[in-house]
């Protein structure tokens, strides 16, 4: 398809395209001659990643641009391709590794995994921003007097372990490898909002059904 077709498929301004293309976050089309292009079905996959980013994740463009880079990577295993592209999506800040709330956080947070028998997340820890950011969730919990431990979020842990299998079924469900580390970073921008609205659905239909709607 020619820009302009992209465009109306899209939904996304021949300017905002060219805009895309110029700082690295859409690959170029087959060039026909010197003023013209063509692009395929995977411009318009990688058109609808980068809306979903910037317009619905917030992303900087240079954290997309890296983010996308690494989806590109082909020189990487899947599981690192897809775990370099995910780290590199905004994450908390450093804690403070002096903080008395954040050392009991992550003593309990190792013990988590220790007891999940979550090796690969263990050895990652040091390395991990998202094992960071169940540090910090943990230990402000813990600062309001919530006793947040091993044993209480292990349940949790093992519910996610099964949405996690669900996630990568469904990613395998699609072709190319490219397809599916795409689809796993869009599922974090987009699916973890449909997750946290499910969760307080939940909640109040819990709370109806035990205290009634009085």
């Amino acid at each position: 398809m020619r820009l302009a077709d992209l465009s109306k498929r899209s939904g996304i301004s021949v300017t905002t395209i060219k805009y895309y293309l110029r700082e690295g976050l859409l690959p170029p089309g087959r060039q026909l001659n010197a003023t013209t292009a063509e692009y395929g079905e995977e411009h318009l996959r990688r058109l609808r990643l980068v809306r979903a980013l910037i317009q619905v994740g917030k992303v900087p463009v240079a954290t997309a641009r890296e983010v996308l880079g690494h989806v590109d990577d082909e020189s990487l295993g899947r599981t690192l391709r897809l775990g370099a592209a995910l780290w590199a999506l905004p994450q908390e800040p450093e804690p403070d590794e002096e903080d008395p709330a954040v050392v009991a956080a992550r003593a309990e947070v190792d013990r988590l995994l220790h007891m999940l028998g979550w090796e690969t997340a263990r050895e990652l820890a040091p390395l991990s921003p998202v094992h960071r950011s169940l540090v910090v969730a943990v230990a402000a919990l813990r600062r309001l007097d919530f006793p947040w431990d091993a044993e209480l979020m292990a349940p949790y842990a093992e519910l996610m372990h099964q949405v996690a299998r669900r996630d990568l079924d469904f990613m395998e469900s699609h072709a190319s490898e490219a397809e599916q580390v795409e689809l796993a970073v869009a599922s974090t921008v987009l699916f973890q909002p449909v997750l946290r609205a499910l969760h307080r659905l939940a909640q109040e239909e819990e709370s109806a059904r035990r205290y009634g709607i009085e």
